[in-house]
């Protein structure tokens, strides 16, 4: 009974998002940069440490053509006054499920799990869906790019980079395939904890998985190593690009123990990860600066992971990372929760973190990070034109006021579902003129 009911409350929660959202079709993606762009006056956040005051950008063909103090304006151009506001790359969303799930309890909606442990030859690009209402929410806070990353199991699948504004997932591509997720076996204590109530059982299942899962690296490796014709392995062929130096991993651990076992065990294959979640990599920081392991953290508003440590450690862990010569970049659990990313970075900004730092934890770093760096992440001459003018300081809850937005240099609908919303009752009770 309570599988229907919860089944019938999803359906619900689908028609009513569908039902209130008929303007929706109306925001589609931008046409390609027609002419010369010059953003004038502004303060600009270069993504690198960098700040200009009254300074200038022009972008072209989608490229970054000049970044610094004023400068002659191409003839044509269009001219945007910023004088009093705040310019900055676009802020880029790592690890999130963006795209594979638009309803949590509609089962129909949500793709970003397979059946199966094992399932590194699975795609995550083919499966997101550019019509999620739930894109444009994240446009409106800055968020331009995402790496679509599937979950669950012990290898989760291959995740891609897209931009935000696109028809279809070919459109939307940005870096294909990029990397293979392994979510690191740990012991969960308790049943509500997912495991075994016996600690000792759940150390052997452990065991045995981080076994299991060291075989098929070696024979993915020894595969990888393979000449002439052979039978071919689609789990295997996902990780012939690692083996080359093609493809990144991106291991998910969180605990010091794990975090260890993990980098070792891929070191001694070849491999150096990228760390994601990291909830206690501030305790071994040497091994990770060691390894030239970086650091992908998540959902650092929430509480520390150990019931004695600091209350405040997951705002400061930034801080303490960057500190110790690691390269961090922040995450957020889920999908609609990506709009909060700016504030992760404002919040590390509060507790410590140069404030010019805490900006790269969502742009210059995640570019470093995902591959993506000669590109993006930056305002920098010869990349693209991926930027955001905000009124006021866009890692502020209270600045954040994204009022213009450029993907590649096309000038972007920053309209979404939640400022109709927010139109249609300000209009139902006379808050604002007729229209």
């Amino acid at each position: 009974m309570k599988s229907i009911v919860t089944y019938l409350s999803g359906i619900a929660a689908l028609l009513l998002v569908n039902g209130v959202a008929k303007a929706q079709p109306t925001i589609y993606p931008a046409k390609a940069q027609e002419g010369p762009v010059a953003i004038t006056g502004a303060t600009i956040h270069v993504g690198n440490g960098q700040l200009i005051e009254q300074g200038t950008l022009l972008f072209d063909q989608g490229k970054i053509t000049y970044v610094g103090g004023p400068t002659a304006i191409p003839a044509g151009a269009l001219t945007i006054d910023a004088a009093g506001k705040h310019v900055y790359p676009g802020f880029i969303a790592p690890n999130t499920n963006l795209g594979l799930v638009e309803v949590e309890s509609v089962r129909a909606t949500i793709d970003y799990a397979e059946v199966g442990e094992n399932n590194a030859h699975v795609r995550s690009l083919v499966a997101y869906n550019t019509d999620s209402k739930v894109i444009n929410t994240l446009r409106s806070n800055g968020i331009l790019l995402a790496q679509i990353t599937p979950q669950e199991g012990l290898v989760s699948g291959q995740s891609s980079i897209v931009q935000l504004d696109a028809w279809n997932w070919e459109d939307a591509a940005y870096e294909v395939d990029e990397g293979i997720h392994i979510n690191w076996p740990t012991v969960r204590f308790g049943r509500f904890g997912g495991g075994a109530s016996d600690p000792d059982v759940q150390k052997a299942q452990v065991q045995a998985e981080i076994a299991r899962l060291a075989d098929y690296l070696n024979e993915a490796k020894a595969y990888a190593e393979l000449s002439g014709d052979h039978a071919s392995n689609a789990r295997f062929e996902a990780f012939k690009p690692v083996f080359s130096g093609e493809r990144k991993v991106y291991v998910h651990a969180n605990r010091a123990a794990d975090i260890i076992t993990a980098v070792s065990t891929l070191k001694r294959l070849g491999i150096s990860p990228v760390l994601v979640g990291g909830t206690e990599a501030h305790l071994v920081t040497d091994l990770l600066k060691d390894n030239q392991v970086p650091v992908i953290l998540r959902q650092s508003h929430s509480l520390p992971y150990a019931t004695d440590a600091d209350v405040y450690l997951p705002y400061k862990q930034a801080k303490l990372l960057t500190d110790a010569g690691l390269l961090v970049a922040y995450s957020i659990d889920g999908f609609w929760q990506q709009r909060n990313l700016p504030f992760m970075a404002g919040t590390a900004a509060a507790y410590g973190l140069d404030k010019e730092q805490a900006l790269a934890t969502i742009t210059g770093n995640t570019a470093k990070i995902l591959g993506i760096d000669d590109r993006t992440g930056t305002l920098e001459v010869g990349k693209d034109a991926n930027v955001i003018i905000s009124d006021g300081d866009a890692l502020d809850m209270l600045g954040n006021a994204v009022v213009r937005a450029f993907i590649q240099g096309r000038d972007i609908n920053l309209d979404d579902l939640h400022k109709q919303l927010f139109e249609r009752y300000e209009y139902k009770y006379g808050l604002t003129e007729d229209k």
